[in-house]
């Protein structure tokens, strides 16, 4: 079935994650901090199914893909009613980057746990943040088999849908769960996070 996703953060995995899901027919609203004029060359790469859109547009869309820095999640609580929303939740809690690539020390607590809590009724999903951005953009079949990407959530109707929609761009859903079970194996630092798995 064909959906609109907004994708909040348009650097390397939501142009990577936007390119899968326009090439299987859904719609795509792209969005970043910068606005909609700096996102006119990827669009135009995209072809008809993106558009450029605001942050508050984006949030708005069928599901929500979360693709933004860790830091900028916060500026995310009011843009809209995150009631009922399916959110997805890609994001990494990196607080330094190249070479040492710290993550926010958050207790106990799953970092899509975090996301959650900031996004208020929001159906959060955690998925597409574990493999390399890089080996994500490649064809998904490969030696007999797709690629797999991760999935878990504490709502089981959200993970379904999520899970349809990558099944829809050609990967292999793999259930882990609930957030904090699944998607603390899922994150930044876990013992999944870039690992590339076939499902034969």
């Amino acid at each position: 079935m064909e959906q609109t996703i907004g994708i909040i953060g348009a650097g390397h995995i939501g142009q990577t994650v936007a390119r899968h899901l326009v090439a299987a027919g859904h719609k795509v609203i792209l969005s970043n901090q910068s606005g909609t004029e700096s996102l006119q060359g990827v669009v135009a790469e995209l072809g008809k199914n993106a558009r450029a859109g605001s942050v508050r547009e984006a949030a708005n869309a069928d599901i929500v893909l979360l693709s933004l820095p860790w830091s900028q999640i916060r500026t995310l609580t009011e843009i809209v009613d995150w009631n009922g929303k399916t959110v997805i939740d890609a994001t990494n809690h990196f607080i330094t980057y190249a070479p040492d690539f710290k993550v926010e020390d958050l207790g106990q607590r799953a970092s899509s746990e975090v996301v959650a809590a900031l996004l208020p009724g929001a159906k959060v999903v955690k998925a597409f943040n574990t493999i390399f951005y890089k080996t994500l953009a490649e064809d998904p079949h490969l030696a007999g088999g797709n690629r797999v990407l991760f999935v878990s959530s504490n709502d089981p109707g959200a993970k379904a849908q999520v899970s349809q929609l990558i099944e829809s761009i050609g990967f292999a859903p793999v259930d882990l769960g609930d957030l904090a079970t699944g998607s603390k194996l899922q994150q930044a630092k876990g013992p999944l996070a870039t690992l590339n798995l076939i499902k034969l």
